[in-house]
């Protein structure tokens, strides 16, 4: 009885912080970050802001869990992305993340946000982000590297190289789109960028039309 007591006394505490997180991403997304107090979301998830605080207790703390979460839903974007087995799939996976990051325009200015305060070491979220940007790394170097060993891509190719200015031109246009209020055209220029790319890294008989590649 104890056991099933402490059980059901952890499911609930992990119910209410995944309240507290949809709360959160969904303030954060609307009204920014700088704008969004503890005491707002406390109230509507229905605590008081010490009970928020014993579960998170600062808004950089909840800020990491929330920059977490959208790191797990890019994982599932890209899992969810075309992958036609032609070569193209990189290209495509990559795009298709960026057309749907611009439905959740909040949580682009939260990204660009966070990665300013995970650049300092001692950052709450500087582990996080180094972890995934690790992992993305080692993620898209393996997607060229299938497609190199396929014949479509050119086996001559730092691809970690390539996967780390992928990520660079990415995490630099999301910035530009915050900048600029929404109005650049994020996924146009994404997939400009794409489709040079593609025409430079693919081999001469790789079967590939250049205009619909991404």
């Amino acid at each position: 009885m104890p056991r099933q007591r402490r059980t059901g006394s952890y499911a609930v505490g992990r119910a209410r912080q995944d309240a507290i997180l949809d709360t959160a991403t969904e303030r954060f997304a609307e009204t920014g970050y700088h704008r969004t107090s503890m005491g707002r979301i406390a109230a509507d998830v229905g605590l008081s802001e010490p009970g928020l605080r014993h579960h998170f207790p600062t808004k950089k703390h909840l800020l990491v869990a929330v920059a977490g979460r959208r790191f797990d839903l890019l994982a599932a974007w890209a899992r969810e992305a075309p992958r036609p087995d032609d070569g193209t799939r990189p290209f495509r996976v990559m795009l298709s993340i960026t057309e749907r990051m611009v439905t959740q325009p909040g949580l682009i200015e939260l990204f660009v946000l966070m990665s300013a305060e995970a650049a300092g070491p001692g950052s709450p979220a500087h582990d996080l982000y180094a972890t995934h940007y690790d992992q993305v790394v080692r993620a898209i170097t393996g997607e060229f590297h299938s497609a190199a060993e396929q014949g479509f891509l050119r086996a001559d190719i730092d691809y970690e190289a390539v996967a780390r200015r992928y990520i660079a031109m990415s995490d630099g246009l999301q910035l530009q789109w915050v900048l600029s209020g929404g109005t650049l055209d994020l996924v146009g220029l994404m997939r400009g960028y794409l489709e040079q790319l593609a025409l430079t890294l693919q081999t001469s008989s790789a079967p590939l039309d250049p205009t619909p590649v991404v």
